[in-house]
């Protein structure tokens, strides 16, 4: 991260790329050691040579954020970044980064809280130390009550105002000292924040020192702060806008609250194109980096020499190349059905894994299967099983909501705060590398399974939760589901997602990774193909771990039967029985698990796709009705 002034030293702290996607990303408050900054908007970011750009390579991810966004994204970039920040960090590689902002702009000097904000300018800067830039902190210089020789720390006033529209503003302490008015004795009152706190809620109390005037925060918090509150002024300070006709009655957030910014991302595995060779699925890639353009063949030795693109193609002839662009133009111009179907992101990776054809192996995905095909034991559990020895998943943020997270199921329910002023041009992206196994459960086993349980009480009342769950999203900041029961993942996902926890729990004692460092994808039926039947468990962290070959080996015959076995028969017994076992959510209850806790089931959230929802034990192994069971007995 670097700071955007050069008032400053460049770097104030680091993140990881990863956490641009999921917590540190566009417009988020990121709370460093001695005080807190925001992420500027994209327009602010360095889009010059330092910068370390090179854009990641996705072309189906890309097109579903052209969907999203609109066709003026062109790119998927990475963090900015240059090497050599380890030797010399007070050289060219300190001015790369994430630019950021100090916020909220408000501090208080810990000796004699003093309240002011930054540009009163009563507040010093220090970063000196290049090699510790976690030790960067604002101080109050002429405190009245510092020692000598020291001087006192200033931190952030730890209360700032969000809106549902994803808005953020600093809290407005002298309108709020002064019931609304502006101090009668100064235009710009000194204040102090005295923060005495307590058990029973938030007890900070302000005061006016060049009037005399006194409130205290408690009453701007919950029914009495839509009261005490000026209505929200539309402030994305991220992008340094205001956005107009905001109505939003504003929410006091605390600094580190977790709800004050949720991603939007999309993400994808890559996964070459299945009736194509590494030759078609290198000219797929590399379409709008010049191949695309290409006006006739010969012009490919020039363009081997002279276009970056190209050199990916040098064990191929001109003949070949060629005649790769030439179908694939034929492709683009006859609008096939399978490539309009890549706009779900999921298709093309379920076409894929159960292709009976292994595409040819490449630096970002191969797969393998065992000559024998499944082993004997487990074909009454899986018809297929795919070892994934090399896969690249990259990740898109598009925007953010505050306050309530994203609905997956009604994308319109929050709105979407922007990353840019106008349209964006780039999204940030990251990558990941991994391995990964495919489990495919037979067709015919889950629809006779289906008509089991279809009417079941059990299944019933999972239904009437979420029916619950989606109605009960509805608060006094959220308009109700226009259909209830929109985005059920049905039956069939349950059962599958169930069996995906269970073997991610098996497999994080007998591979070596930890649980964390797990995901999954759960391949289920859908309205244009409800035969999906697949669970991929992939190693996907950004560092050398994800791909050691450990989860991969867990495929092979012998291991795979012992590890089935034994997540198929810890599934029948959880040490919190029968408390777990009886479980089902009943009115008013809106949980969307039944058999399922955090002994037996539950995994991190970083591992699991839809936040341990959807769980339950009794639909795959026989706990207490053995007709609900996919699984009757163990292998």
């Amino acid at each position: 991260m670097a700071a955007t002034s050069d008032r400053y030293f460049r770097r104030v702290g680091a993140v990881r790329p990863s956490h641009l996607m999921f917590t540190s990303g566009v417009g988020a408050l990121v709370d460093l050691p001695n005080f807190a900054v925001l992420v500027r908007g994209l327009d602010d970011w360095d889009t010059g040579p330092m910068a370390g750009y090179v854009p990641l390579t996705e072309p189906r991810l890309l097109k579903a954020v052209q969907g999203t966004l609109g066709d003026t994204v062109k790119q998927l970039r990475p963090a900015p970044w240059m090497p050599g920040i380890d030797s010399n960090p007070a050289g060219p590689a300190s001015k790369v980064g994430v630019p950021v902002m100090p916020f909220p702009s408000w501090m208080r000097c810990t000796v004699c809280d003093q309240l002011a904000p930054l540009d009163s300018q009563i507040f010093g800067f220090e970063n000196d130390k290049a090699r510790k830039p976690h030790d960067a902190h604002f101080f109050h210089a002429d405190c009245p009550r510092k020692r000598s020789g020291r001087k006192p720390l200033a931190v952030p006033a730890r209360f700032v105002l969000a809106c549902n529209d994803g808005h953020l503003d600093d809290f407005p302490y002298v309108n709020f000292v002064h019931k609304g008015t502006g101090c009668p004795k100064a235009s710009h009152p000194t204040l102090k924040m005295d923060d005495r706190g307590g058990n029973l809620g938030a007890n900070v109390a302000l005061m006016c020192v060049s009037c005399g005037e006194k409130r205290n925060i408690r009453d701007a918090l919950g029914r009495r702060g839509e009261e005490n509150l000026p209505r929200c002024r539309g402030r994305h300070p991220h992008l340094g806008t205001f956005e107009e006709g905001c109505e939003r009655d504003p929410k006091v957030l605390v600094i580190g609250a977790s709800n004050q910014w949720f991603p939007e991302t999309l993400s994808a595995l890559y996964v070459p194109p299945t009736d194509a060779g590494e030759l078609a699925d290198k000219v797929v890639q590399y379409w709008d980096q010049g191949v695309g353009s290409m006006p006739g063949r010969e012009y490919l030795r020039y363009s081997r020499e002279n276009v970056p693109a190209f050199r990916e193609f040098t064990k191929w002839s001109d003949e070949e190349i060629w005649a790769a662009i030439e179908q694939r133009r034929k492709i683009l111009e006859e609008g096939r059905p399978e490539e309009k179907r890549r706009t779900d992101l999921r298709t093309a990776e379920w076409e894929i894994f159960t292709s009976p054809k292994e595409p040819e192996p490449s630096d970002d995905f191969a797969l393998r299967r065992d000559p024998d095909g499944v082993p004997a034991e487990l074909k009454e559990i899986f018809s297929d099983v795919v070892q994934v020895e090399r896969l690249r998943e990259v990740r898109a943020l598009i925007g953010f909501t505050r306050l309530d997270a994203p609905d997956p199921d009604e994308p319109d329910l929050v709105k979407r705060a922007p990353l840019a002023k106008d349209r964006p041009t780039w999204v940030p992206a990251s990558e990941v590398r991994g391995e990964g196994i495919f489990l495919r459960v037979p067709e015919r086993l889950l629809q006779e399974w289906e008509e089991r349980v279809e009417e079941s009480d059990a299944l019933d009342k999972h239904r009437e939760a979420y029916k619950r769950f989606r109605e009960n999203r509805q608060s006094d900041r959220l308009p109700a589901p226009t259909d209830p029961m929109r985005g059920w993942p049905g039956a069939r996902y349950i059962a599958l997602h169930t069996l995906s926890h269970l073997l991610i729990r098996t497999i994080a004692l007998e591979c070596g990774y930890s649980s964390a460092s797990l995901s999954e994808l759960i391949y289920s039926g859908t309205e244009d193909d409800p035969n999906r039947s697949g669970i991929l468990i992939y190693t996907a962290v950004p560092d050398a771990e994800g791909t050691l070959g450990g989860l991969v080996s867990l495929a092979e015959p012998d291991a795979l039967v012992r590890l089935t076995r034994r997540a198929l028969a810890d599934a029948r017994r959880c040490s919190s029985d029968p408390l777990c076992a009886d479980r089902l959510p009943e009115a008013p209850e809106d949980f969307l698990h039944g058999a399922a806790c955090h002994v037996c089931l539950f995994v991190s959230e970083t591992t699991c796709e839809r936040g341990n929802r959807f769980l339950d034990r009794r639909f795959v192994v026989p706990i207490d009705d053995p007709s609900l069971a996919l699984f009757p007995a163990v292998p």
